[in-house]
């Protein structure tokens, strides 16, 4: 197998934000004002609403589309509403919240315990052999999406004294322990003034800022941040070029040796498994015209 040593170059890619906060944060709000801040148009964005309804509250902010997923919520669940917003032609996808697929009925925690006694005998650490599969599924969803992908998530909340006055903070997030790691950026929004600091920042954009509040401005740095990337590479159209030459070299060997040396090259080439298929068959036929040619130049016994 051979390796490629390039210069690094960052791509232009779907953005994956995520916003957590306590109950009353204002994160579907702010989820909100971000999309609008990353497209267009209102008609542009889905919302996927777990909320009980929460997600119809800000109507009056513009047109986006609301889908309702109700319990259980289920990872393959997500998907499918995933998939649904993709295929309605969405720019932005808002999964509000993703914490129901970790923690709520017929999510990940409930369905790892009714494994765990039908299967394992009791041993839910077993069963995370079965439930991490169906909740990394739910995550490569998300990281592959076509869409710029913004997911809000409720942390836990716990009363802290500061300077005091007693305050409502919010802690741990509600979901698996190291959800953020695909992201492209995370904020945190505190309770009582929905001031946002980044606690993962790829961009470099707002890791040092001081707290501020989440706007379409916000969206919009993002969204020229990711468009200053070089265009994505075209994988199909590399592979297509990739069998073309190989397909005409082949088809034009002059010699059996130059033909095997094509033959080999096109195993270590990227291209797909049904072009190195069609590869096979054209070195077959060329082949086959050389054992033609040399039995035809072979001098017959004239006795």
């Amino acid at each position: 197998m051979s390796f490629q040593i390039r210069t690094a170059s960052r791509k232009k890619a779907k953005l994956r934000i995520g916003i957590s906060g306590p109950s009353g944060s204002g994160k579907t709000y702010s989820a909100l004002l971000l999309a609008r801040g990353l497209t267009d148009s209102w008609e542009k964005i889905v919302l996927i609403d777990t909320e009980n309804g929460s997600g119809d509250l800000y109507s009056n902010m513009g047109e986006y589309s609301v889908l309702t997923l109700d319990a259980p919520f289920t990872p393959e669940r997500y998907i499918e509403a995933i998939r649904s917003c993709e295929d309605s032609g969405a720019d932005v996808v808002i999964i509000d919240s993703t914490s129901h697929e970790w923690e709520g009925k017929g999510g990940c925690l409930e369905a790892n315990e009714a494994i765990a006694q039908s299967r394992f005998k009791g041993n839910t650490w077993s069963a995370w052999s079965q439930t991490t599969p169906r909740h990394q599924k739910f995550i490569e969803a998300i990281t592959t999406s076509k869409c710029h992908i913004i997911t809000t998530a409720r942390s836990k909340t716990e009363t802290i004294n500061v300077d005091g006055k007693i305050k409502k903070a919010g802690t741990k997030d509600i979901q698996r322990e190291g959800f953020e790691y695909e992201f492209t950026i995370m904020f945190n929004i505190d309770r009582d003034k929905h001031n946002a600091t980044a606690s993962k920042d790829r961009t470099e954009l707002f890791i040092d800022r001081d707290p501020f509040v989440i706007s379409e401005k916000t969206g919009k740095e993002l969204i020229k941040w990711n468009e200053s990337g070089a265009d994505p590479v075209n994988k199909d159209a590399e592979y297509q070029a990739t069998f073309d030459r190989l397909a005409i070299a082949i088809r034009n060997a002059p010699t059996m040796d130059e033909l095997k040396a094509l033959f080999v090259e096109s195993l270590k080439s990227d291209i797909t498994d049904e072009q190195r298929d069609m590869l096979v068959q054209c070195k077959d036929h060329r082949k086959a015209e050389f054992e033609a040619d040399k039995w035809f130049d072979t001098p017959t016994d004239p006795t």
